[in-house]
């Protein structure tokens, strides 16, 4: 699975370079290509539907959630991104929200078992505000994130 994190890297000459301090974790590009052409795909199939009431009313909505959700990834594709001062996390449809280290109380992974699939969230708690990114989210899987946060917040001296 290739990981979805887009880093600070050290220079090639530098094997053993520092660890990166700022990561960035954004939805799949593929995955965004494809909820386009999906919604394309309805809306020229509810053109050759307009005969067909309930399935020209069924391809639309359809369209327009697919194309919903296709709009957030591209109006908003970065979900996650850790610096030393904090994250900053995507919020509401496609907003973001910073926060600073000390106001994040756990980083933990969240596992469910439904249906014989097993789905993993990684949250971020503030006290007020529960944040729940899935891997869907990040590209990457959230127990990898969790560690990367880990380490980024051990190295910007915050505790928690």
């Amino acid at each position: 699975m290739r990981s979805g994190a887009f880093s600070e890297q050290p220079a090639a000459d530098e094997p053993d370079g520092p660890e990166p301090t700022t990561m960035r974790w954004r939805v799949s590009p593929g995955f965004t290509a494809l909820k386009c052409a999906v919604t394309v795909a309805l809306g020229l199939g509810a053109a050759f539907l307009a005969d067909d009431r309930p399935a020209l009313s069924a391809a639309i909505v359809a369209a327009v959630v697919a194309g919903a959700y296709a709009l957030r990834d591209l109006l908003a594709p970065v979900r996650l991104a850790a610096d030393p001062d904090g994250v900053t996390v995507v919020s509401g449809y496609a907003g973001h929200r910073r926060l600073a280290w000390p106001e994040i109380e756990r980083v933990r992974l969240e596992s469910r078992s439904r249906a014989g699939l097993r789905s993993e969230f990684l949250e971020i708690d503030t006290g007020d505000n529960l944040h729940l990114l899935s891997t869907y989210d990040l590209n990457a899987r959230p127990a990898d994130v969790a560690d990367a946060l880990d380490r980024i917040r051990a190295a910007s001296g915050a505790t928690g």
